[in-house]
This record gives structure tokens, C-alpha cells and sequence, in this order.
């Protein structure tokens, strides 16, 4: 991989020598252009239409949460499908990020285990899985948003939910069909992404400043 800077840009292709045949198939084909730009594309959606999210889109969700990475394959997870729109609207009063919850017709609770000596692990599984839902849900055109229930919040999301004490709850995402005339009435915001040249470094750490 040469990351050479050009004008500030980095090329970043790949030497693809030394992979198996099948290793190879994916490389510059269109389908996998069209992947990465799909990839490329995912953003957060917070207004959402009131229809509902048909039941075997849901199932597709949870089958791909199921079959999520985690260390050691432990799984140290479960998950409260939430569809009760008063339920929804409690869990986005409470004290963190969430109240993109209000407006859903879907949410999906990720309880951890909560295991004190791996917390570090459980951290870095739950945003794998929270990612891998969300790129389901867009799949399927469904929109979502990745909430965090904070302080106070936590215990709170815990009674209402009726989720053992001993469980780790922080992370929960609003899904749904995104309301595209309620975006286009935001506010426009730029989101400009840092160039490669700024963020990538070949073999050692090189001082960008």
C-alpha cells in the first residue's frame, strides 16, 4: 500500500500479490465500488415516518446481531426490542442522548453483560454490534441513530425496561423509515470528512503538524 502525498492526497491502493484466487474476486468490479460507496454513505437519521418496520426486517436485524463478532465469541450481549411508542418516548426523557427516540417507531436496547473484569471488551463489542444493525437496517432502507443513555439515565432505562441491576445498559438505537421532508427542513450542515493524507500514516508515525 503506497501512501505516498501528492498534492495532499494519499493513494491508498493495494497490492493484492500473495492473496488466494478466491481472496481476489472482490477488488475493483462495480458491485464492489457500489458496496463501499454504500458503506461510504451511512449517516444518522433522527426523523422518522410513523410506519411501521415490517416484522422480518426486524428478524433480519436480530439474525445479524446474533451472528456479530466479540472477543473470545463470548456474546455478552442481549437485546429489548422495543415497538411501544409511550415506552419510547419514556426512554428518550431520561438523562443521556436519545431523544431521537421519541420520533421512532423502533428501538433496540443493548444490554451487556456487565462483567467488571471485561468492560474494555464488552466496549469494543457493543460498537461492533451497534454498527452491524445499523448497516442491516440500511440494507433495507431503514434509517437509524446510535443513542446513549448517561448518568441517572442508565438506572433509569434499566427499571423501565425491568433489566437486572447487574447488566451494563448505555447504548440504544431508534430505527425507522427516514422522514425525508423533516431532514430537508434542518438546518444544512457541511460534513467534511479529513483527507487521507492527514489521518493515515505508512509504517511509522509521522509528525502532520
Amino acid at each position: 500500500m503506497d501512501l505516498g502525498d501528492v498534492d495532499g492526497e494519499v493513494d491508498v491502493s493495494l497490492d493484492y500479490t500473495g492473496l488466494q484466487r478466491s481472496e481476489q474476486v472482490m477488488t475493483e468490479s462495480d458491485t464492489v465500488r457500489d458496496r463501499i460507496a454504500f458503506l461510504r454513505g451511512l449517516r444518522s437519521v433522527r426523523d422518522f415516518r410513523p410506519d411501521p418496520v415490517p416484522r422480518e426486517i426486524v428478524d433480519d436485524l436480530l439474525e445479524v446481531a446474533r451472528w456479530s463478532g466479540s472477543a473470545n465469541n463470548s456474546q455478552p450481549w442481549e437485546l429489548v426490542v422495543i415497538l411501544d411508542r409511550e415506552t419510547l418516548r419514556s426512554l428518550a426523557a431520561v438523562e443521556g442522548y436519545a431523544k431521537h427516540l421519541a420520533g421512532a417507531p423502533l428501538g433496540i436496547v443493548l444490554v451487556m453483560a456487565g462483567e467488571p473484569e471485561r468492560v474494555g471488551h464488552e466496549t469494543y463489542d457493543e460498537g461492533r454490534l451497534s454498527e452491524r444493525i445499523m448497516l442491516a437496517a440500511a440494507v433495507h432502507g431503514v434509517g437509524s441513530c446510535i443513542g446513549w443513555f448517561a448518568g441517572d439515565g442508565r438506572q433509569a432505562a434499566k427499571t423501565l425496561l425491568g433489566i437486572p441491576a447487574s447488566r451494563l445498559v448505555r447504548t440504544v438505537l431508534s430505527l425507522g423509515y427516514p422522514d425525508d421532508e423533516a431532514r430537508r427542513a434542518r438546518p444544512k450542515r457541511e460534513q467534511p470528512r479529513k483527507p487521507l493524507a492527514e489521518i493515515v500514516h505508512q509504517e511509522r508515525y509521522r509528525d502532520t503538524e
